[in-house]
């Protein structure tokens, strides 16, 4: 079975190819980074904290 990757992979390899795709690619590092960072976790399901209240399973 394959993990899928972290979420410091995907920002990675989100942020390179923001920075491939500039016509004129100016900026740090750090703001594609950035940029990656946010799109990635826009594009994220939210994530439920706390416990599960309910027994679903009667």
């Amino acid at each position: 079975m394959e993990q899928e990757p972290s979420i410091d992979e995907q920002i990675r390899t989100r942020a390179y190819y923001l920075w491939e795709q500039a016509a004129d690619p100016k900026g740090t590092p750090e703001q594609y980074w950035e940029q990656a960072r946010s799109e990635i976790e826009k594009e994220a399901p939210p994530v439920e904290s706390g416990p599960v209240s309910g027994d679903t399973m009667k």
